[in-house]
C-alpha cells in the first residue's frame, strides 16, 4: 500500500492534493446516494461543497474521515487510500483530522474545558500540563477562554459550533471536515462562524473540507467550491469562477430561482 509522504524535507514534498474522490459510489438499498462522484481537496485550502438538501453533502465528509465506506471508487487521503483499511489503521489517519460536527456532538455532563480536552486524553500521549496549556490556547485563540468551565447547555447555539470548532482543532490537525456549520443561527452569529473558520484558516493553513448552502458563508471563506447534484460533482472551480459557471443547474442554484433544470 503506497503511504504518504511527510513533507518534512524539500526532496520529498507533500502532494498539492490532500485528499480526492476518485469514481466514488455509495447506496442506502436501492437508494443511489453518490455515482462516478470525483473531486479534489487542495492542500491548505477552503473546499467548500454545496448543493440541495439531502443530496449527499455530509456523506461526503463521513467518506473522508472512514465513517462511510464507499460501493465502488477510491477516497485517498494523504496519498492513501483508505477504502477498506481496519479502523486501527483507519484512527492512524484520523489522527491528523478534526471533525466539527453540524450537531457540535459536545458531552452535555462536561465542561467546555473538559470537551476540548478530551480527544487530547484519547487520543494523544500528552501529560496533563501539556494538555491545560494546548486548551487553554485553542479556547484563547477562538474567543472562549471566558466560557471554559461552563456546560454546553448553559451556551448558545453559536457558541455551541465555536466549541465544536475548538475540540476539531486542538490536535492540530491537517485536514478539519465543517459539516453544515452556519444551519439554525442567526445572521450575526452566521458571520461569528464565518470569521472563525476565516481565523482558524489563516492561523492553521489546514485544508478545509466545508459542507454547506448559505453563499454568503460560502463566498467569504472558499478557495473553491464544487456542487453536488444528483450524486455527482457536476461543477467545481476556484470560487470567483464558479460564481461565473454557465452551467444552468449551477445558475439556478446559486440565485435561488424556481425557473430552471432543477425539479422542484
Amino acid at each position: 500500500m503506497k503511504t504518504a509522504d511527510t513533507g518534512t524535507n524539500g526532496a520529498h514534498p507533500q502532494p498539492k492534493v490532500a485528499v480526492s474522490l476518485r469514481s466514488v459510489g455509495l447506496s442506502y438499498g436501492q437508494k443511489i446516494v453518490l455515482s462516478d462522484c470525483s473531486l479534489e481537496f487542495k492542500r491548505g485550502q477552503v473546499t467548500t461543497v454545496i448543493g440541495l438538501s439531502g443530496a449527499g453533502k455530509s456523506t461526503i465528509l463521513r467518506l473522508v474521515n472512514g465513517l462511510r465506506q464507499p460501493s465502488a471508487g477510491h477516497v485517498i487521503v494523504n496519498d492513501v487510500d483508505i477504502v477498506g483499511l481496519s479502523e486501527r489503521e483507519l484512527n492512524k489517519i484520523r489522527m491528523k483530522m478534526g471533525f466539527a460536527f453540524q450537531a457540535s456532538a459536545l458531552f452535555d455532563s462536561m465542561t467546555v474545558f473538559e470537551n476540548v480536552s478530551f480527544p487530547l486524553y484519547e487520543h494523544t500521549k500528552l501529560s496533563r500540563a501539556e494538555i491545560r496549556k494546548r486548551v487553554e490556547d485553542t479556547l484563547e485563540n477562538i474567543g472562549l477562554s471566558d466560557v471554559a468551565q461552563r456546560l454546553p447547555a448553559e451556551l448558545s447555539g453559536g457558541m455551541q459550533k465555536r466549541v465544536g470548532f475548538a475540540r476539531a482543532i486542538v490536535n492540530e490537525p491537517e485536514i478539519i471536515l465543517f459539516d453544515e456549520p452556519t444551519t439554525g443561527l442567526d445572521p450575526i452569529m452566521t458571520n461569528v462562524i464565518t470569521d472563525t473558520i476565516k481565523s482558524i484558516q489563516k492561523r492553521m493553513r489546514p485544508t478545509s473540507i466545508v459542507v454547506m448552502h448559505d453563499m454568503p458563508a460560502v463566498y467569504a471563506i472558499s478557495d473553491n467550491i464544487a456542487m453536488l447534484f444528483e450524486g455527482t460533482i457536476i461543477e467545481s472551480a476556484p470560487a470567483a469562477e464558479f460564481r461565473r459557471s454557465q452551467n444552468p443547474i449551477v445558475q439556478q442554484f446559486l440565485q435561488g430561482s424556481e425557473v430552471g433544470p432543477i425539479p422542484l
